[in-house]
C-alpha cells in the first residue's frame, strides 16, 4: 500500500494534503473523539462553543490554563515533517489542516491553510488587538480570565473557532478550490465526520481526484479511497516520502 501510495503522489501535479488531529497525536496533542480524546473528558458544548465562552470565559481558559501548555510544548513529528519534505520536494502543493496547533507551519510547510483558525495567538473581543498565545498562558496564574493588555479590559479569546462560529472564509474559499483542482488528495489524520472540512476530499474525488487515506481507524469514506492504509501517521509518511524522494 505504502508503494502504491508513494507511486501516485509521484505521478501528481496537484497533490493536496488534509490532516486532522491524528497527525498530531504523536506530538502528544489529545484527538477529540475515541478512546482518551478530549470530548471523552470535557462537554464540547459547554468548553469550546463561542455562547458558552461569552458567558463565561473563564470555564474556558481553566480548562487551557490544565491542557493549553501541552499544545504549546510540542513539536512536529515524522509525520509533520514528512509532509513538509513532500512539499519543498514539488509532490504537494499545500496542506489543508483541520487543527489550530501551528505544527505544520513548525515543520516548515509553507502554503498551510488553517480551517479552524490557529490556537498560537489571541484575539480582544473589544479592541481586536492580537497577542501570543503563549504570553496568555503564562498569566494566567494571575489573570482569570485574562485581559487585554492594549485597551485595558476586552476579554481574550483564542483565533481559533469555536463551535457556533462561522470558518474563515478566505481559508474555506482556498481549500475548495484547491480541491476541485487537485488530481491527488491524501487524507492523514482525520476521522472525515467534522463537516464542512470533511467535504473537501469529497469535492477532490467528484472533481477527478485520486485519494489515498492514512488514519488509524477505519473512515466514512473509506469506500471511496484508492488507497486505504490504517497506521500511524509517523511511520507510514515517512516511508512514503523517502519512496518518492522527498
Amino acid at each position: 500500500m505504502v508503494d502504491r501510495a508513494a507511486e501516485l503522489l509521484r505521478g501528481a501535479s496537484t497533490a493536496v494534503a488534509l490532516t486532522g488531529a491524528g497527525v498530531s497525536a504523536e506530538s502528544g496533542i489529545p484527538t477529540f473523539r475515541g478512546e482518551g480524546g478530549l470530548w471523552t473528558k470535557y462537554d464540547p458544548v459547554k468548553v469550546s462553543s463561542i455562547d458558552s465562552f461569552l458567558a463565561d470565559p473563564a470555564s474556558y481558559w481553566q480548562v487551557s490554563k490544565e491542557r493549553g501548555n501541552i499544545a504549546l510544548a510540542a513539536r512536529p513529528n515524522p509525520g509533520h515533517e514528512a509532509l513538509a519534505a513532500m512539499e519543498t520536494a514539488g509532490r504537494l502543493v499545500a496542506v489543508i489542516t483541520q487543527n489550530t496547533d501551528g505544527l505544520h507551519q513548525a515543520a516548515k510547510s509553507r502554503r498551510v491553510i488553517e480551517l479552524h483558525g490557529s490556537g498560537r495567538t489571541v484575539e480582544c473581543l473589544e479592541c481586536g488587538a492580537r497577542e501570543s498565545r503563549a504570553d496568555v498562558q503564562a498569566r494566567l496564574d494571575l489573570e482569570m480570565p485574562p485581559r487585554c493588555k492594549s485597551c485595558g479590559g476586552g476579554v481574550l479569546k483564542p483565533t481559533v473557532v469555536l463551535f457556533g462560529e462561522p470558518m474563515p472564509v478566505d481559508a474555506v474559499n482556498e481549500a475548495l478550490e484547491l480541491a476541485r483542482v487537485a488530481d491527488v488528495i491524501l487524507v492523514v489524520g482525520s476521522s472525515l465526520v467534522v463537516y464542512p472540512a470533511a467535504e473537501i476530499p469529497l469535492i477532490a474525488v467528484r472533481s477527478g481526484a485520486r485519494m489515498i487515506v492514512v488514519n488509524a481507524e477505519p473512515t466514512p469514506f473509506d469506500g471511496l479511497a484508492e488507497i486505504v492504509i490504517h497506521g500511524r501517521s509517523g511511520e507510514v509518511l515517512p516511508e512514503i516520502a523517502q519512496l518518492i524522494g522527498a
